[in-house]
């Protein structure tokens, strides 16, 4: 039952995955033209922009979908890690973005900006923001709803462009209020903002990745096995992500009077714990006596 609810909540990721692909064919397709009609190079480049974060989304999209993958003979653990890899895929990506935006503005800052003082362009912009504001909160909304790493992702990316567009809107204002020097010093200032959006995406996939997992809930699953009835200590825990899945493995200790029937019955409960209070997608645990452990 828990595995078909994951396969569901990986549906669902798709749908935000579309939502988010389909709004920037739009507004990419709507900056270019107008960009072009209206001699904004800010709102054109912030155009192509979007035609960049479109394979970013493509790339979440296909994680979502291998994710979904059953297990076979060369991946008998399921394909789960596929969405943390197209987490880190979209990274690379808004990284790229983030070093071309911070990489123009030096350039503008160099030869001087000469930005159009046409405010269809602006509203444009403006528009845009409003739009991928929107789209991030149902985007992140959902990430946290399906516990979605590479959802989470596409939300970041999101927000971030966003920023582009208000920075685009600046620009072109500051060119209105004859400041020129306005519009490089946002881009530089939303650039960085990507790369260190970026980087948090990168960070957290790659931890994921080489089987980190954090302390605290680990400690927390750790309370839950001691208050399971029959288990006496709990003598190694670990755990690991397989995309928005945790799977734990636990060494109890039990009375060793215990007969091998009672001492089974003990780690399934603290398997169905686990499971039940932590939505944990597999538990492996191991059962030693406790006398035996004491003596040693």
């Amino acid at each position: 039952m828990l595995e078909k609810e994951k396969y569901k909540d990986l549906k669902r990721g798709e749908f935000g995955a579309i939502i988010t692909i389909i709004t920037y064919i739009f507004l990419s397709i709507v900056k270019v033209v107008v960009g072009l009609w209206s001699g904004s190079e800010a709102l054109r480049a912030d155009g192509l922009n979007n035609g960049t974060d479109i394979v970013a989304s493509i790339a979440v999209l296909i994680g979502l979908k291998f994710a979904q993958k059953p297990a076979d003979k060369n991946h008998p653990y399921g394909h789960w890690k596929a969405e943390t890899v197209a987490s880190m895929v979209a990274s690379f990506i808004m990284a790229a973005v983030g070093l071309n935006v911070v990489f123009e503005a030096i350039n503008k800052f160099v030869i001087g900006s000469h930005e159009s003082l046409n405010l269809v362009s602006a509203w444009v912009g403006l528009f845009s923001a409003i739009v991928m504001y929107f789209v991030y909160r149902y985007n992140i909304n959902l990430a946290r709803e399906i516990k979605s790493q590479s959802v989470r992702a596409a939300a970041k990316d999101n927000l971030s462009d966003a920023l582009v567009s208000i920075g685009t809107v600046i620009g072109i204002l500051g060119a209105q209020l004859n400041l020129p020097w306005l519009d490089p010093l946002t881009a530089v200032l939303v650039g960085l903002i990507i790369c260190k959006t970026a980087w948090e995406i990168f960070r957290e996939s790659s931890h994921h990745l080489t089987d980190g997992f954090d302390d605290e809930d680990i400690m927390i699953y750790k309370e839950t096995i001691l208050k399971t009835d029959g288990v006496k200590e709990v003598k190694d825990i670990k755990a690991r992500n397989y995309g928005n899945n945790q799977v734990v493995d636990a060494v109890i200790l039990v009375h060793s009077e215990l007969s091998l029937q009672e001492a089974h019955h003990i780690s399934t409960k603290v398997e169905s714990e686990l499971k039940i209070k932590h939505e944990v997608y597999n538990v492996h645990v191991h059962v030693e006596p406790l006398e035996l452990e004491t003596v040693v």
